[in-house]
């Protein structure tokens, strides 16, 4: 991964979460998280509710905190490589003002060592760049499982047949009814077994 690469934005993260909930939406019958403004009033007769992602995103707890450590992850990560580049740039100035000075053979030894430090630093760069990646890839399935398997539990509990997201811009519902939208109620759930689990 590039340097430039390396930082992870919130907005990013964000974006990231949402497309793997967005994406999972088949896994199990079940989908990524919703949200609604409104309490629903879906009955048994219904078979078919869904969430609104979006609003999930927003309201979900468990989202927030980990976007939270997420987000302060990446910064230290950014600050640990800027710190690393910034010792480098002094050595490589420091080099480029004493290179006229020195023996050939001590030119060529520092240029040496420089070019090692660099690969060392790219290296670095991107091993920290996977390595937040990676992490982020785990969180995300963490993410999803936990509202998928609230969501089956939900859903068997109320009679529901089919749990759908629903994401702006990214959705294969093009209509729904807004008495089937379930999300509030969803959100209130998942908060409260995190703050459960937290206990």
């Amino acid at each position: 991964m590039k340097r430039s690469t390396l930082k992870l934005s919130s907005i990013a993260t964000a974006v990231a979460l949402v497309s793997v909930m967005a994406s999972c939406q088949n896994k199990e019958n079940t989908t990524a998280p919703a949200t609604k403004s409104e309490s629903a009033t879906v009955t048994s007769a219904e078979k078919i509710v869904y969430v609104n992602s979006d609003s999930l995103l927003t309201k979900y707890q468990y989202f927030k905190d980990l976007k939270t450590k997420l987000d302060a992850k990446s910064k230290t990560a950014q600050t640990d490589l800027a710190s690393k580049q910034q010792a480098f740039q002094r050595e490589v100035a420091q080099y480029q003002q004493q290179q006229n000075t020195l023996p050939a053979d001590q030119r060529a030894s520092t240029e040496e060592r420089l070019a090692r430090k660099q690969q060392e630093l790219q290296a670095y760069s991107q091993n920290a760049g996977a390595a937040l990646q990676n992490e982020q890839a785990t969180e995300n399935e963490k993410l999803y499982d936990k509202v998928a398997q609230y969501l089956k539990t939900y859903a068997k509990g109320k009679g529901f047949k089919m749990v759908l997201t629903y994401s702006k811009g990214n959705s294969a519902i093009l209509f729904a009814d807004e008495s089937l939208d379930v999300t509030s109620e969803v959100i209130v759930g998942l908060n409260e077994a995190y703050k459960a689990d937290k206990k």
